[in-house]
């Protein structure tokens, strides 16, 4: 430990200055070496700390699979990213990302200065629970029935109920009743939405379902508002020198390549692409995304306010 090295230091120090006959000078090295030694005692506990603690409490996310970091691997559908190549770049390998590497919400967890990505809600362990909690499912959407045809998944409704679960768990284990004590904490997290594409892209565009024919476009939007209080603007993304290929996808089928199917080989630098399947984004891209949103000043990418400003409220 930091205090068993000190007091070696201490002691080496005290056996040098004896072995000079316990001079003036031997003592002024002696005095300069315990002062250094608590230098550096104070510098790596101040170091260890800042490394450590995350500049929010916790991060709680809601979404579908451009964010979902395997909620659905247990569940019976077939929006399921858990075999090669999905993952082929992430550290853990194959985990249910849908994409090749990290998502939005893993670097915006180590920009936040999380120790780890933010766990599935199925895998939360003791005292993490703290730092938060993935809800997001693919093909998930603010409607009940949205995605429903690929099989099962988490919608915005049960989401927010396991959140509310996870809510109850925190505050009865440890805060006990102090209330004020759980919405200081709760204020100070940071949540991360990011459902609707599936309300259109797996409900509203489908002939299997009747939504087309009951609304209007502009009333099926505000049918969405009602259950989803904050709208989410897509906003089109333009070829930059960063992504060379921005019309076709990295991996998958098709003309534009759509999902990967198992053991595909992919393509051989994901760097280059936008998108990974024709649904999610590159890690590459996620990278810059969350970039965008942590620190850019542009309300094209972050507003009223930046996500690391956010933080530091």
């Amino acid at each position: 430990t930091n205090w068993e090295e000190l007091y070696i230091v201490i002691n080496f120090g005290y056996l040098h200055a004896s072995k000079s006959m316990q001079s003036m000078s031997s003592l002024v090295e002696l005095v300069l070496l315990v002062l250094v030694a608590f230098l550096w005692l104070i510098a790596t506990r101040v170091c260890s700390q800042s490394q450590l603690e995350p500049q929010v409490p916790g991060l709680f996310i809601f979404g579908d699979s451009l964010i979902d970091n395997g909620n659905n691997n247990d569940l019976p559908t077939l929006a399921k990213a858990n075999f090669w190549p999905y993952g082929i770049d992430f550290p853990q390998g194959t985990t249910g990302r849908f994409t090749n590497g990290r998502t939005y919400v893993d670097i915006l967890a180590q920009l936040l200065g999380f120790p780890d990505y933010i766990p599935t809600y199925s895998r939360i362990q003791g005292r993490t629970i703290l730092r938060g909690a993935n809800y997001a499912s693919g093909a998930a959407g603010i409607r009940n029935e949205s995605g429903k045809l690929l099989g099962a998944n988490m919608p915005m409704r049960e989401q927010i109920a396991r959140f509310g679960r996870t809510v109850q768990v925190i505050s009865r284990r440890y805060f006990r009743g102090d209330y004020s004590g759980l919405m200081g904490y709760l204020s100070k997290c940071i949540i991360v939405s990011g459902l609707g594409s599936n309300d259109y892209l797996n409900n509203y565009f489908m002939p299997s379902f009747s939504t087309s024919t009951v609304y209007t476009p502009k009333a099926f939007a505000a049918s969405l508002l009602e259950d989803y209080s904050s709208q989410l603007t897509v906003r089109p993304v333009t070829s930059t020198p960063r992504f060379e290929v921005v019309d076709k996808a990295c991996c998958g089928v098709g003309k534009t390549n759509g999902l990967c199917l198992p053991l595909q080989q992919p393509c051989n630098d994901r760097t280059k692409y936008l998108f990974w399947d024709s649904f999610h984004p590159t890690e590459a891209a996620n990278i810059v995304f969350a970039n965008k949103s942590f620190y850019s000043n542009s309300p094209s990418y972050a507003y009223p306010i930046t996500i690391h400003q956010l933080a530091m409220l």
